[in-house]
């Protein structure tokens, strides 16, 4: 009995290793995409996809035919929905001036391929929701924001 259940976790084991071995770099660089932070120093994106792919590991004997990447995928996109409340703004990059929710939007429908119809159900908003952010989202990303104007200094002006 012993020998059986640890034969049926060895194989767990060696499965989950794959999974994250073809996945892991996909899944890092959307985590990545969803925090705004640079690719080199992403703390906040590690942490992310570490908890996503805990999730998916205890889950992992219940999928049962279903794809481990869309579920790791699910976890991950609910698990930044869920965190994003705590800080509102990325650190920089090019998704970095939007908000947590553009960003999600953004990274599910353009970076992963998915359909309008399966970030709504996933998110629970409406599919107009949806459509109406990831238009606002790709509006920002190609004509970000400008910054205040730098101060210039006016020709013959005392110096303050």
């Amino acid at each position: 009995m012993r020998e059986r259940q640890a034969s049926r976790n060895a194989r767990r084991a060696r499965e989950f290793e794959a999974f994250v071995a073809g996945a892991a770099g996909r899944l890092l660089h959307a985590a990545t995409l969803l925090t705004a932070e640079p690719h080199d120093a992403n703390p906040r994106a590690r942490k992310l996809l570490t908890a996503a792919l805990a999730r998916t590991y205890a889950s992992w004997d219940r999928l049962r035919g279903e794809d481990p990447y869309d579920c790791a995928r699910k976890e991950l996109g609910v698990r930044f929905a869920r965190g994003a409340w705590h800080q509102h703004r990325g650190h920089g990059g090019v998704l970095g001036h939007l908000t947590p929710q553009e960003r999600l939007v953004l990274v599910l429908r353009l970076f992963e391929g998915i359909g309008e119809e399966q970030v709504a159900a996933l998110l629970g908003l409406p599919v107009e929701r949806v459509r109406t952010v990831h238009a606002r989202a790709m509006a920002l990303a190609l004509h970000p924001p400008r910054g205040p104007a730098p101060a210039t200094k006016l020709p013959g002006a005392a110096p303050a």
